[in-house]
């Protein structure tokens, strides 16, 4: 597992083109907020999903295999029960890293991400991890020192 700071953000700089597994087209569920930000951070989102044609602008893919170009990681937003077959297909199309969201921690996966020569990261949220190694914290009102449930007017 990908524990250390130095080792998240060795990953999250060289990791540019992410490949969203189970990314939805609904703005108030986790893997859209997640990719949003991640988007307009400057990386390159590649929705995975057979349910649509497009999320936040871009192609959506029914499956890995059918990204017609490279993907750097593939973020999985799915139950830890379709994650093994996931990592194999992250390895057969040359992802550098499999990353599992948080509540997502499939050994099983992980261990074929390493046996592939990928980074792993499990059970943690990209974005968050974005946030808090690369300053974004305040972004959406996290650092402002007040907690509440209601959108700023």
């Amino acid at each position: 597992m990908a524990e250390t700071v130095s080792e998240l953000r060795r990953i999250l700089q060289r990791c540019r083109t992410i490949a969203v597994v189970g990314l939805s087209a609904e703005w108030h569920r986790p893997s859209f907020f997640a990719a949003k930000y991640m988007q307009e951070h400057g990386y390159r989102i590649v929705p995975v999903n057979p349910r649509y044609e497009q999320v936040l602008g871009e192609t959506c893919y029914p499956s890995l295999e059918a990204i017609p170009f490279g993907v750097d990681m593939v973020d999985v937003f799915r139950k830890e029960a379709d994650v093994p077959p996931i990592a194999r297909s992250a390895a057969a199309i040359g992802a550098k890293c499999l990353w599992q969201q948080l509540g997502v921690r499939s050994a099983e996966a992980e261990a074929i991400a390493r046996a592939a020569g990928m980074d792993s990261v499990v059970d943690r949220c990209v974005k968050i991890e974005h946030a808090r190694l690369f300053g974004g914290l305040n972004w959406a009102g996290v650092n402002t020192r007040v907690i509440s449930a209601r959108r700023p007017v």
